[in-house]
């Protein structure tokens, strides 16, 4: 019996051993996941005209994005009414956050993904997690992997632990945080960062635990989240304030800047805000510091580095020279680059050049093919076959004769 007891122990320290090494190395894994992708989802929870101000928020924060250069594809907006259709809006089919109305955040380039009463708890959670009907549409998914960094930030009215949905029904801080848990198991983000625009925003954040998340929300426990301004022509409330110093900060700013989370953060003054603006950052891994605001907010900008210029390719007579790979592609790779590319054209055409040829009716041939490849455009291409055509017309009249 004392024998099969230390067996018995032995065999359960052996399997512990081996799931803490195997966790060790999926985390391991997972951090050397390398961030490939931006991703946002921006959502708008309020119906009705005197929340005009929550619709305008999530489009300024649409556009801001935009401009920082994540693509539409990338982008799920969620709108739960159309204030630029409203009965009520003095500007038909236009949306401003400024009372100077020198911004329509309602363009033409203005691609809503869930629309009035398609904007559900139910269907939030759906795009979080993945799971969708077999019927939705590719450009409604949140399509992201273990290589993304996704915004998802959210506006609307909210209370402790709560945010309203069409004034319906809530999402409640358990419901996200076990949609986080599920989309870090699925591997669907590599770091999420969580923006709320609402009273009490921070509660919405107590039971997160997934590592590699950040939330900032716009108000403390107990707090409410006010509005900036009121607009007299539009007659409401056109932002509120969190978002309006959010997007003053951006305005600063381009996809190239290296602004940081903690400048970011650091620029919400809670005499302006009349709120405390909160963020979690125990659970994301980096310091604050050391990351752009554009891991998040803008694009994701892949770069070839060479050890030199495209010295083959420049000089008006300079030789081709061998070219240099970078020491983390093989030639096959680079052949396939090149297969695809122009650069293979740009070669045969500098190889035919410096053949020698002897005989003049090849040159002179050979140098009007050149001009004849330098032409842009099909009048110069007629102009050139009526020059052309001259002396062919003047021999054959000659042999006519």
């Amino acid at each position: 019996m004392e024998r099969f007891g230390i067996g018995k122990f032995t065999v359960l320290l052996g399997l512990l051993l081996a799931t803490n090494l195997f966790g060790a190395i999926s985390s391991s894994d997972s951090t050397a996941t390398m961030h490939t992708n931006n991703w946002a989802v921006l959502v708008c929870t309020s119906r009705f005209w005197f929340n005009y101000r929550h619709m305008a928020n999530t489009l300024s924060l649409y556009r801001t994005v935009k401009r920082l250069g994540i693509p539409d594809e990338r982008i799920i907006l969620m709108l739960a009414d159309d204030m630029a259709c409203n009965a009520r809006n003095k500007f038909p089919a236009q949306v401003f956050n400024n009372e100077n109305h020198w911004l329509n955040l309602y363009g033409d380039n203005v691609e809503v993904d869930y629309r009035g009463y398609e904007v559900t708890v139910e269907n939030f959670l759906r795009v979080l997690t993945g799971r969708h009907e077999t019927a939705v549409p590719r450009s409604k998914r949140l399509l992201s992997d273990e290589g993304s960094h996704i915004l998802l930030y959210m506006t609307g009215h909210g209370g402790d632990e709560f945010l309203k949905f069409q004034d319906s029904e809530e999402l409640q801080s358990h419901d996200l945080a076990d949609a986080v848990k599920q989309m870090k198991e699925k591997r669907r983000f590599k770091e999420l960062l969580i923006m709320v625009d609402t009273c009490q925003a921070a509660t919405l954040f107590s039971q997160l635990h997934s590592p590699g998340v950040l939330a900032v929300g716009s108000s403390l426990k107990g707090e409410n989240s006010y509005s900036h301004h009121l607009d007299s022509d539009v007659g409401v409330s056109v932002v509120d304030r969190f978002t309006f110093y959010t997007l003053a900060f951006f305005e600063r700013l381009n996809m190239y800047d290296n602004a940081s989370l903690s400048s970011l953060f650091n620029s919400y003054n809670p005499h302006l805000l009349l709120s405390t603006a909160y963020y979690r950052p125990d659970l994301y891994q980096r310091r604050l510091e050391e990351v752009p605001v554009t891991n998040f907010f803008g694009s994701v900008m892949e770069t070839l580095h060479t050890d030199s210029a495209y010295r083959a390719l420049s000089g008006k007579h300079s030789k081709m020279g061998k070219i240099k790979m970078p020491s983390d592609q093989s030639e096959e790779d680079m052949l396939r680059i090149l297969e695809s590319s122009d650069f293979k054209h740009q070669i045969v055409d500098l190889n035919v050049k410096d053949q020698q040829v002897t005989c003049p009716f090849t040159r002179t041939w050979s140098n009007i093919h050149d001009k004849i490849q330098k032409v842009k455009d099909v009048d110069g291409l007629v102009n050139y076959g009526l020059v052309l055509l001259i002396p062919l017309l003047a021999v054959s009249s000659w042999l006519s004769s």
